[in-house]
């Protein structure tokens, strides 16, 4: 199981960047099987680098940092996987 609270830590290390940049990003959902669900806000929302920012960012850092991460996605996205 993943340790949701290790995950807010992260996320919150990682914040200044997006911020840096007119975005943020929201913590939705840490599943049982390692999915992290988050909503990217701001100037994030909708740009066409939040894909690359969600995998080469967060999901990456995420999965280097909180053991059993197994992948990260985008709120908007829960109802179509």
């Amino acid at each position: 199981m993943v340790d949701k609270e290790k995950v807010k830590e992260v996320l919150d290390a990682v914040r200044p960047s997006l911020q840096a940049d007119g975005g943020d990003v929201a913590l939705i959902d840490v599943s049982d099987d390692g999915i992290v669900t988050v909503e990217l806000q701001g100037a994030c929302k909708g740009c066409p680098m939040s894909q690359m920012t969600l995998a080469n960012g967060i999901e990456r850092i995420l999965k280097e940092r909180v053991e059993g991460v197994v992948g990260v996605r985008p709120a908007d996205e829960m109802g179509t996987l």
